[in-house]
């Protein structure tokens, strides 16, 4: 089932692609680069016969474009799956997403030092719900902090602050 659900991930990848007039392969990434996380599927476009202008595009502001598509997959591909079915897609561009997991990783890093240093929360404005939802993970082992989503979107930010 899980294999299955892997290559309707791919297939649909490649589908929107085409639709948006982007024909490319899309490759499937696992192992230990893409999360240690066994439910989670990368979905890895190739850019090889794609312009700068075509990956720009798809990238979008600050990730916004690969965000949405993003988003689309997993809401889609999930559809109508037991919960134990379901996977976790990550679609990569040219190295995007590990580059901001790496910056979003140092941020957390820096943040829980902030916190910890003064005693006082730290809210984290500009990030999307997926990279609020890394922030989390990156800090749910800390014993001394403690995370939280505040606001409504657009507006919906992250807190840091001690337990």
């Amino acid at each position: 089932m899980m294999e299955e659900t892997i290559q309707r991930g791919q297939q649909w990848l490649e589908n929107l692609l085409r639709l948006m007039g982007f024909p490319t392969q899309v490759k499937i990434g696992q192992g230990e680069l893409y999360g240690a996380d066994a439910n989670a599927c990368w979905l890895i476009i190739d850019e090889t016969n794609l312009t700068p202008e075509q990956i720009k595009i798809l990238l979008g502001q600050k990730g916004e474009g690969i965000d949405a598509i993003q988003y689309l997959a997993n809401t889609i591909l999930n559809l109508g799956l037991a919960p134990e079915d379901q996977r976790a897609f990550t679609v990569e561009l040219v190295g995007y997403r590990i580059k901001r997991q790496e910056e979003l990783l140092t941020l957390a890093k820096e943040v829980a030092q902030k916190v910890r240093q003064t005693g006082q929360e730290v809210e984290m404005k500009s990030l999307s719900s997926a990279e609020r939802r890394q922030i989390h993970t990156f800090l749910k082992d800390a014993e001394d902090l403690e995370t939280e989503s505040r606001g409504q979107e657009p507006d919906r930010r992250l807190v840091v602050r001690l337990r």
